[in-house]
């Protein structure tokens, strides 16, 4: 794997938060979070608890 940080003159990098033991290949489930511009829903509305996707 190729050092970025040449490129980026170590700006923009963040340390890793992956577990360095695990295996991110096997099956397994994973919560993702996805922020978006100025926070507006994009992807539907959460209604009496339930999320409707728009």
């Amino acid at each position: 794997m190729t050092d970025l940080s040449f490129y980026f003159n170590q700006k923009y990098f963040i340390p890793s938060t992956r577990l360095k033991h695990w295996d991110y290949s096997s099956v397994g489930f994973y919560f993702v979070t996805i922020y978006t511009y100025q926070k507006r829903c994009y992807f539907g509305e959460i209604i009496k608890g339930e999320m409707k996707l728009s």
